[in-house]
């Protein structure tokens, strides 16, 4: 899929030690109103993000109303027996709505093991637990998982993130790192539209255990789940745990709720 940028930047960081704390920088530009948002998850999995501004069209750009997009058929029909709640009061919102995906099935890249990658039966097992990890939320929205990063709308990658900056003392090395892109799509006799496309980097050198877990964890804020549960029987939970949960009902529930709410994403610009 491609597209181009919005004409002005808005760029919102969001970094964290176990807790999720937003800080939000915003700027449209004279006559072109822009949107490209780069934003930056930092947990203690942990995850920062990092950002890239294309050029500018020269045209302004003119958002579409929020709207609520149909439901998709796997979470219509997700009913919790079990009453269990969610933690929709924790999912902040972006500046156009809620993060949803509203062309299905959603497109994940996983970086294929090569002879190139240093530790290649390392880098087979790496790919494994993250291709696990990608069928678990196949359950709750439809995925698929294809073998182009260029036409993928998450691709996740076997890198390890840039150390992170002199924090209390101490240099810490990032386990993972996620960002996402908001950009304009122009497809063939039909309407412009606006989406979002997401890059997750995952530390290699984990354990099986913990990539699956910061896999299934990063998976969840790139189909929409964008903040964190205050249980640490959720797999969104903010902090690391010695036994990382599976996706929980309370996590489904609250990707339901947020699957129900209105976003600008996805719908015709004029």
């Amino acid at each position: 899929m491609k597209g181009d940028c919005p004409s002005a930047s808005l760029n919102r960081h969001l970094s964290c030690r176990w807790r999720f704390l937003p800080q939000v920088s915003l700027f449209w530009s004279g006559v072109a109103i822009a949107v490209l948002l780069s934003i930056f998850l930092h947990f203690q999995f942990p995850i920062p993000a990092l950002a890239q501004v294309e050029p500018q069209p020269s045209s302004p750009l003119s958002l579409p109303a929020p709207q609520v997009h149909p439901l998709p058929l796997t979470l219509a029909q997700w009913a919790d027996s079990s009453n269990q709640g969610d933690y929709f009061s924790e999912i902040t919102p972006t500046e156009l709505g809620y993060l949803v995906w509203s062309r299905l099935p959603v497109k994940v890249y996983v970086q294929p093991p090569t002879e190139a990658l240093v530790g290649g039966n390392r880098s087979q097992a790496w790919f494994e637990v993250v291709t696990q990890a990608v069928q678990e939320w196949n359950a709750y929205l439809p995925l698929e998982q294809i073998d182009s990063f260029e036409a993928a709308d998450i691709s996740i990658w076997r890198s390890t993130p840039p150390i992170e900056g002199w924090q209390e003392g101490n240099l810490r090395a990032r386990s993972a790192e996620t960002r996402y892109q908001i950009y304009r799509v122009r497809p063939v006799n039909a309407p412009a539209y606006l989406t979002q496309r997401f890059n997750i980097l995952l530390r290699p050198s984990q354990t099986d255990h913990y990539i699956r877990a910061a896999a299934r964890h990063e998976l969840g804020h790139a189909l929409g789940i964008w903040g964190h549960s205050l249980s640490e029987t959720d797999a969104l939970y903010f902090s690391q745990v010695r036994n990382p949960p599976q996706i929980s009902a309370r996590d489904v529930n609250t990707l339901k709720r947020i699957y129900e709410q209105p976003t600008r994403l996805g719908w015709a610009l004029d």
